[in-house]
């Protein structure tokens, strides 16, 4: 039987009174029109991240990628995916969300670097509780923004609007790549390795990622707010100078891997310097650094003053100002320094490779 008349409200003992025409997802608390609305608002950042292999149109169900337009010989594929971790709760509890993104991106990034490969395409996944479309865009600008300078497509990914699994105004992040690199050109090199082999780093742009549950607590301890003045940058406040983005490193390190000047590549994350630098070396060598090399950068040296932080525990959380390492044979690091120097870098001679 039909009728024109709209269904009458339904009572319900536990869950209430329905609307007249039923339910709603918007009544659930996802709002279809918004997440629509987002769409519309990225895809031209999406398309400005347009490379070789790539269109990075959004919209259908997966992203495409043309490995033949590499023109690769023999590519083998590394992925790599991670997050932004707590410095999230900096960003929410600060108001800054444009510079998240980049994180996002270098931590994914960096990773694949680290192999040998060229980072080819990225994607996302925001999940909040309600979407707020300022927020969400600000934050998949940083990423589509950081993909463009790190080479790589943005080519797709999900925005998730889950009411009741995160609390109002939060939400979290994760992110995907795929990078390419021929089989010959795979780090590290690990049969070629040998004592004496020279360390050259990469400075970082700040704690980048990690380490940012121990910063939380040094900064409860501190009894600064997000938007105090910082006491290790001048003209920033305290979150600003937190929530520095992340250095990208391809622009860096692919024109070395290209010209065979490194034979392993570590990117100082979780762990910091004493677990990564490890990680790229045969396990007879170890890695010796020049504590004299560097100076700890002031974000560095306040949070160990203001949380006495124990110079093993700084190294083992941190990257205590330095970023990515190279292993290099002896006679490749003028060659290296050089490059890197007119690359617009900083390079540093962090020590050498020694037996175990």
């Amino acid at each position: 039987m039909t009728s024109d008349s709209p269904t009458p409200p339904r009572s319900d003992a536990s869950h209430g009174t329905l609307p007249a025409n039923g339910l709603t997802y918007k009544d659930a608390g996802v709002d279809i029109d918004a997440g629509d609305a987002l769409v519309k608002r990225i895809a031209p950042l999406a398309k400005a991240t347009a490379r070789r292999g790539a269109d990075a149109a959004l919209g259908g169900f997966g992203g495409l990628f043309d490995l033949k337009a590499l023109g690769m010989t023999d590519p083998i594929l590394v992925s790599g995916t991670d997050g932004v971790g707590t410095k999230l709760e900096i960003a929410l509890a600060a108001g800054i969300h444009d510079g998240i993104g980049q994180d996002l991106v270098a931590m994914c990034v960096n990773d694949v670097l680290a192999q040998g490969a060229e980072p080819l395409f990225f994607l996302d996944y925001f999940a909040c509780g309600k979407l707020d479309l300022d927020v969400a865009t600000a934050v998949i600008s940083g990423i589509a923004r950081a993909c463009k300078e790190a080479g790589c497509a943005l080519i797709g990914g999900e925005t998730a609007e889950m009411p009741g699994m995160y609390s109002e105004g939060k939400y979290d992040l994760a992110g995907f790549t795929v990078g390419a690199v021929e089989r010959d050109k795979v780090l590290p090199k690990l049969e070629t390795m040998r004592p004496g082999d020279v360390l050259v780093a990469l400075p970082s742009s700040g704690p980048h990622s990690n380490g940012y549950s121990l910063i939380r607590k040094v900064v409860a301890v501190s009894g600064l707010s997000w938007e105090a003045a910082s006491p290790f940058s001048e003209g920033q406040t305290l979150g600003q100078a937190l929530l520095t983005p992340t250095t990208l490193y391809p622009a860096a390190a692919l024109p070395a891997i290209r010209a065979d000047l490194v034979k392993g590549l570590a990117h100082i994350t979780g762990g910091g310097l004493t677990d990564n630098i490890p990680r790229m070396l045969p396990k007879h060598l170890v890695p010796a650094l020049d504590e004299q090399a560097w100076t700890l950068p002031p974000v560095f040296q306040w949070l160990q003053e203001t949380g006495g932080i124990a110079a093993g525990e700084m190294a083992r959380t941190f990257n205590c100002g330095i970023g990515l390492v190279a292993s290099v044979a002896p006679e490749n690091v003028p060659a290296l320094l050089d490059l890197w120097l007119e690359l617009g870098q900083d390079p540093i001679v962090l020590g050498e490779v020694r037996a175990a």
